[in-house]
């Protein structure tokens, strides 16, 4: 897996538990929302009806995270954590020194993380794409988004374990 598929890593769990929730937002949530939707309309006037407002707001909420869940499974790789031979790719946690500080993180899609404290950096964001296929040891330079130039030293890279 050391190079970059056009996807979204997943792991199977984060990808079983994306298509459930997609099902509950296009099923029953829509449903729901779009009945609240027309009972505060009954109510009459749209103007200074606050649960009218709040339901087409929860609406477009839930219709942009549709939006999402598709774009992001459609195109989604979802496979076993990668081996754990200490190379940089997507599902790696993965600890560098930067700047005289250490910091670490979760390589991949911030789905998969999810209810956890962990960091995460897509391998296509500045940091991910200066560390990936690196290894343990390695030095990479890094360009932040100021434009300055900061080396890193890759100190630790292991499969994410749910």
């Amino acid at each position: 897996m050391s190079s970059q598929p056009n996807g979204a890593w997943l792991t199977q769990d984060a990808y079983d538990r994306l298509v459930k929730e997609l099902a509950e937002l296009e099923g029953p949530r829509r449903t729901e929302i779009a009945e609240r939707i027309a009972a505060a309309r009954d109510e009459g006037d749209l103007k200074e009806n606050g649960g009218y407002h709040a339901a087409r707001e929860e609406q477009g909420m839930n219709e942009a995270r549709i939006t999402d869940l598709k774009r992001l499974l459609k195109d989604a790789v979802v496979g076993e954590a990668p081996k754990d031979d200490g190379v940089v790719e997507p599902g790696m946690v993965v600890t560098i020194t930067m700047a005289g500080k250490e910091r670490t993180f979760l390589l991949g899609n911030r789905e998969i993380a999810e209810g956890t404290d962990l960091e995460v950096f897509s391998s296509d964001s500045p940091l991910g794409s200066a560390i990936h296929g690196s290894k343990v040891g390695d030095s990479v330079d890094y360009t932040a988004p100021n434009g300055k130039s900061l080396p890193i030293e890759i100190t630790a890279a292991t499969p994410y374990v749910p």
